[in-house]
């Protein structure tokens, strides 16, 4: 729909703010819409979705003699004194100085660092004015630097507010984005039909309107508690969250609606599957009753007409892959493919190796595709694909490749699900989908992490999928000691490896990213490993990183296993995900940069035999409060998922989900933290709309997601 309407516009819609460009708003040209695309907004309809991250109080003026360092504060003076300004003899530290005086004779100083000759104009004893900034120290009294200043006549000029504070980008001033919010505000059309959420549940809740809550925290009235406010915590705010979370909601459960609509690719029957017991009688292990217990439940997924969608959570080392294992046997038993997807390059190689050892006994071909897949290897590779030659095919993100083509892909099983996205899982599905038939018949789904999934998230992001936990660890296992120790005692550490090593024990030393680059952490991994192979000349030490071949990668990963390689040092960027049990010593280098489930699952690679391991946590002395934090968990307990929690509280659900985990991370007011205690209610409510009103459902969904319906196509 084209929107051709003369300025000022009046009592646009919904739809027709998203279809209005930004630059049909007074005061936006081409610059200032990139700016804005920046931060995200596209659409004068984006803007009433922005919503201030926080206020300023600016209520109250507040008297000289109660300002208090680092807060904020409101006040009212008059000019009482200029300090000499002399741009030459200040060329090196541009400032300017300003004294203010209040009817109590006390004194305040403004000072200035970026400002014009025609700014410095304005400024004569006597002018009467009211300034807002924080508050510091300076060397003869407080400060306040760089304030928002008014010239004022008399009382009645002075404003008394909530000032609304919006996330920007450089070039885009916050009076900018204010006076755009309320230029659409005043345009927008705020009538009654704009209530989606059902009568009955706005009033059970005592839930504002919305057009009264959109109005209010853009536009927020100073008859309101400040806190309440600033928390997120007034019932303008409580009604649009509530109503983004049942947004949500209706985009997982309406996910998981239409899964049951669909038909499996392949039905298992209730007998046992052959292969299965032959594949159990050749391992020199006995699986615990909890990976007996989860295939079972995988097993029942695959006896139904609808595709299974599983998740299975188990902590570091608990056996998740021999799961996954079991349930590819299905498929090849069924006379189906199936895909085994890693998030990296070395895992993938890893968990090829693994597979092909299981699987070679039992006459079952195993692939491998990543992005170092090329030429004549990767053709013949594509061909036996699409051919159904390859009966189980592990790869990487190159798996998603327009031109990959399955035969017949009965399974996916994604290792790993939060460093993929949504919408990859849903890709790699639709592959399942015979094209050439026009099948509608879907693969069965598995995803699986070792990162535990808190109940918050697991309601949200993974609603669709049914869940199943490994809560046991294979006998043997022992608790691992985790020791902080400053860099400063880092020859210490170096020499209790060598001891290690030399009572005939292995141990790994991580380097974290230091850089946002795969190349600068190789560098780093480089010079320590120069280091320690220096230091520790006795002791056979080897390095692995992300930039070397995928052969030299596994040769390196081959020899640490067998022994012969005692200290491993690698990147965070390559999953070191063998099992070794002799491996006893765990060094993370600058532990404090990564984040909780990360340091789990680090620690996680050594305690897998009988010998006392350890992990040794090494951090840099300048620590932050968070970095505190971490390390203090870390060393409290060995829960994943009190750690999970725990990482949730810290970092949020976008690191926790995975970048890519569509909108959850970019949620415009509601937080899965603060308000988990909402979800079990947007859930009810979404069932009901759902249920009874449909088109409501839709347009809520369309309100808070957009166009992210367009990855859940499912």
């Amino acid at each position: 729909m084209e929107i051709n309407l003369p300025m000022p516009f009046s009592y646009l819609t919904e739809t027709q703010l998203t279809e209005l460009s930004l630059t049909e708003l007074k005061g936006v040209g081409d610059k200032v819409a990139d700016k804005l695309n920046r931060l995200g907004l596209e659409s004068p309809k984006d803007l009433l979705f922005f919503f201030p991250f926080r206020y300023q109080n600016r209520c109250y003026l507040t008297p000289f003699s109660q300002l208090v360092v680092e807060s904020e504060a409101l006040v009212k003076g008059h000019i009482s004194a200029l300090p000499d300004y002399t741009p030459s003899r200040q060329r090196f530290k541009k400032t300017f100085l300003c004294e203010i005086q209040d009817n109590e004779n006390r004194r305040l100083r403004l000072r200035f660092f970026n400002f014009s000759s025609y700014q410095i104009q304005r400024y004569q004893i006597g002018a009467q004015v009211v300034c807002y900034g924080t508050i510091s120290f300076g060397p003869i009294g407080l400060e306040m630097h760089h304030p928002e200043v008014s010239f004022i006549e008399d009382e009645e000029d002075i404003k008394l507010e909530y000032r609304c504070i919006y996330h920007t980008t450089d070039g885009l001033a916050q009076s900018t984005i204010l006076k755009l919010v309320h230029q659409v505000l005043s345009i927008f059309n705020t009538s009654d039909d704009m209530e989606l959420l059902p009568a009955e549940t706005v009033d059970y809740l005592k839930l504002s309107s919305f057009k009264e809550s959109i109005q209010f925290l853009h536009q927020p009235q100073i008859n309101i508690n400040f806190s309440a406010l600033q928390d997120k915590q007034s019932r303008y705010h409580q009604r649009l969250i509530i109503e983004e979370l049942v947004a949500n909601q209706i985009s997982v459960l309406e996910k998981s609606f239409s899964q049951k609509n669909e038909q499996a690719s392949f039905q298992i029957s209730h007998q046992e599957n052959p292969i299965q017991q032959q594949f159990l009688t050749q391992l020199q292990f006995n699986l615990t009753s909890a990976q007996y217990r989860v295939n079972d439940e995988i097993s029942l997924d695959m006896t139904q007409s609808q595709p299974m969608h599983r998740l299975v959570q188990g902590d570091v080392g608990s056996g998740k892959t021999i799961v996954a294992a079991m349930a590819i046997l299905h498929a090849i038993e069924a006379d189906f493919q199936a895909c085994l997807m890693a998030p990296t390059e070395l895992l993938a190689e890893q968990l090829f190796q693994n597979l092909s050892l299981w699987f070679e006994p039992l006459s079952i071909s195993v692939s491998l595709l990543t992005g170092k897949t090329k030429g004549k290897n990767r053709k013949e590779l594509l061909a036996q694909i699409e051919q159904g030659e390859c009966q189980v095919l592990v790869g990487t993100h190159a798996v998603f490749q327009e031109h990959v083509a399955f035969a017949k892909l009965g399974l996916v099983v994604i290792d790993e699900q939060h460093r993929f996205g949504v919408h990859q899982r849903f890709l790699l599905r639709d592959k399942g989908v015979n094209q050439e038939q026009k099948e509608s018949c879907s693969p069965h789904v598995l995803v699986m992490t070792a990162t535990p999934i808190p109940r918050t998230l697991s309601m949200t992001a993974y609603a669709d999928l049914s869940c199943s936990i490994i809560d046991e660890l294979p006998p043997g296992r022992q608790a691992i000691d985790t020791v902080l120790i400053p860099q400063a005692r880092r020859e210490k550490v170096i020499e209790r490896i060598y001891q290690a090593c030399q009572q005939g024990k292995q141990a790994y030393w991580i380097c974290t990213l230091v850089e946002e680059s795969e190349v600068l952490q190789c560098q780093a991994a480089e010079t320590t490993f120069n280091e320690l192979h220096e230091s520790l000349k006795e002791i056979k030490v080897a390095l692995v990183h992300g930039q070397m071949k995928a052969t030299e990668k596994l040769e390196i990963m081959s020899q640490f296993k067998q022994g012969e390689i005692q200290l491993l040092i690698a990147t965070t960027v390559v999953e070191v995900g063998v099992d070794v049990p002799n491996a006893s010593l765990m060094i993370i280098e600058n532990a404090e940069r990564l984040g909780l489930s990360q340091l789990h699952q680090l620690r996680g690679r050594v305690g897998r035999g009988s010998v006392k391991s350890a992990c040794v946590l090494l951090y840099s002395e300048k620590l932050s409060e968070v970095g505190k934090k971490r390390l203090k968990i870390m060393r409290e307990t060995q829960d994943g998922f009190v750690i999970a929690e725990e990482d949730l509280k810290l970092r949020g659900p976008g690191e926790i989900l995975g970048t890519r985990q569509t909108g959850y991370q970019k949620m415009k007011i509601a937080d899965l933290m603060r308000d988990q205690h909402l979800i079990p209610e947007a859930q009810n409510i979404a069932i009901k709309m759902l249920k009874h009103s449909p088109e409501n459902s839709k347009q809520l969904m369309q309100r808070w997601l957009g166009d992210v319906k367009q990855y859940q196509n499912i």
